[in-house]
């Protein structure tokens, strides 16, 4: 899976998952700031990470996905 597939599939996640609209995300977007996603939220959200792109996201770097990129650059480094 290239970069922009990862990224297509992540906006769709998040677009789903807190129900928004695609225009309303971007790499810069912060998850938590910009969709006033919660700590539950980033939870359910990472455990759907998790599952569509196989990767473990341990919980000391919850803390560090910040951004749609980081959560990007994650997947990238752990797939």
């Amino acid at each position: 899976m290239d970069r922009a597939q990862i990224i297509e599939k992540l906006f769709e996640i998040i677009c789903n998952f807190l129900e928004l609209d695609p225009e309303e995300v971007s790499l810069e977007s912060d998850i938590r700031e910009d969709f006033d996603a919660d700590s539950l939220d980033m939870v359910d959200l990472v455990m759907d990470v998790e599952d569509e792109f196989g990767v473990e996201v341990p919980e000391d770097a919850m803390e560090t996905l910040l951004t749609v990129k980081d959560v990007v650059d994650f997947i990238e480094e752990n797939m």
